[in-house]
């Protein structure tokens, strides 16, 4: 993972594609809706550069940034409108209780053993004020199984390789990416509750038309519109959840 990331433009990430951009517009519309008002104290766990945290600061938010890799926090602090610091999403160096919401949009995927995420959110459940809101990112499980089929390259050794992805989560670096696990719904669900939180429920960030995104192109608005638009209609489809880029687990400390 810290390999991944030291080669490659972490902060471009979500403006150098249409799923990108569409993956940021949506985030920014549930940060909007879902996270209590400024200048709540929000913890970014995991939040590389500062794409989210710069964007949560402009709006008011006190934020503080916590990510694993040096050369993410020096880039964070750069911004000059947040704090950031190195650390570790199991092992918070934030005193209990001290933040209004918390942000993973990174650790669960990264975080390959179920352990691992577990001791993760149980540390984001202990940071958290009395009814503070937990918005934690993970990677759909057919993320790279669309990704592929929907650019041609769905071929029969591709395929060979993304079944086990599909049956255990796993993600294979080869494909692309890095080691990391892919959710399913249920499964994210179940583990955000298993840490404590309440009103634990699923939605999908990008929705299901995430891939015509990129297939049409940069200069397809009316595409990337319909896109927006329909992960807005079917966000909480169960029958469709899957089928997102990205989910997004929303949970409350009681």
């Amino acid at each position: 993972m810290l390999a991944h990331y030291q080669h490659g433009d972490e902060r471009a990430r979500l403006s150098r594609t249409g799923h990108g951009r569409l993956e940021l517009v949506r985030m920014r519309e549930l940060f909007a809706r879902l996270l209590p008002p400024a200048p709540a104290r929000v913890l970014d766990i995991g939040g590389a550069t500062g794409v989210h945290a710069e964007w949560l600061a402009a709006a008011g938010y006190d934020v503080h940034l916590i990510d694993p890799l040096p050369e993410h926090v020096r880039a964070a602090r750069a911004c000059g409108t947040f704090t950031a610091a190195e650390g570790d999403a199991r092992r918070l160096d934030q005193p209990d209780a001290s933040a209004n919401a918390v942000l993973m949009l990174g650790p669960l995927y990264h975080l390959t053993s179920s352990d691992d995420r577990l001791t993760a959110l149980r540390e984001a459940h202990r940071v958290l004020r009395s009814d503070g809101v937990l918005l934690a990112a993970a990677i759909g499980r057919y993320m790279a199984l669309l990704d592929w089929a929907a650019t041609g390259g769905l071929t029969v050794a591709v395929a060979a390789k993304l079944e086990p992805v599909i049956a255990t989560g796993r993600h294979d670096p080869s494909l692309g990416f890095t080691t990391a696990h892919f959710h399913m719904p249920d499964e994210l669900l179940a583990e955000v509750a298993s840490a404590g939180f309440a009103d634990v429920r699923v939605l999908g960030i990008e929705g299901p038309l995430w891939p015509a995104v990129d297939v049409a192109g940069p200069d397809r608005a009316d595409v990337m519109d319909s896109a927006l638009r329909c992960a807005h209609m079917v966000e909480a489809d169960p029958a469709l959840l899957a089928a997102s880029g990205h989910l997004l687990a929303v949970g409350r400390r009681r």
